[in-house]
């Protein structure tokens, strides 16, 4: 018996966004009300908006679209840290055995209220990305807007992952969800040129 868990967060018009970045927005361009056959919808949002990942070309001009990240890079094994309180992340991941399971997801809590824009987040330590390609990781997650401070300009968070191939998710809900290792699926769209993109993520749990 498996248990579906939805870490995702939910797009919609209350949804936070980037300040100053394209809010989503819905609206029903045919309605059957009006006297359509069908109800057909138009999105309009940033692809950094509530849980999505970030193409190395996000923030380096030669790095891959979202499009060339391999699928398989969003599907697999993956460890759920709880690095709340703790100063270096590293200290709740050195007992865990990445050879089969190269995902990890930190929970921190810095982002409770998915309708508010956090003012500061928490950051991992910046040797922990080479620490992560040393043990084979192809994938860390974070329930912040981001892997950097917020007002960085420099990104060295994202570049330092990037450097080691590790692919990087924000936004993800991880609030109730225990420390432990679980499958992830967490697919982007194939968004041609694109710098990023919306996933619905999911944990799936052994019951």
């Amino acid at each position: 018996m498996t248990r579906v868990i939805d870490v995702s967060r939910p797009l919609a018009a209350d949804t936070a966004c980037w300040p100053g970045d394209t809010p989503f927005s819905f609206r029903l361009a045919w309605r059957i009300a009006d006297g359509a056959s069908v109800n057909v919808g138009a999105v309009g949002t940033s692809v950094h908006t509530a849980t999505h990942c970030d193409a190395p070309f996000h923030y380096d001009d030669a790095g891959p679209t979202v499009d060339r990240i391999p699928p398989e890079t969003f599907l697999g094994p993956c460890w759920v840290a709880d690095v709340r309180g703790a100063p270096r992340w590293r200290s709740r991941l050195e007992e865990l055995d990445f050879t089969d399971t190269p995902r990890v997801l930190f929970r921190t809590g810095g982002w409770p209220d998915t309708t508010r824009f956090p003012d500061r987040v928490p950051v991992m330590e910046p040797d922990l990305p080479a620490w992560l390609a040393e043990q084979g990781v192809v994938l860390i997650g974070v329930d912040l807007p981001s892997v950097d401070e917020l007002d960085s300009k420099t990104l060295d968070n994202h570049h330092a992952l990037g450097r080691s191939g590790i692919t990087i998710v924000e936004g993800l809900w991880l609030d109730g969800v225990p420390a432990g290792r679980y499958e992830f699926v967490g697919l982007p769209l194939r968004l041609v040129g694109a710098d990023g993109s919306p996933l619905r993520a999911v944990l799936v749990a052994e019951r």
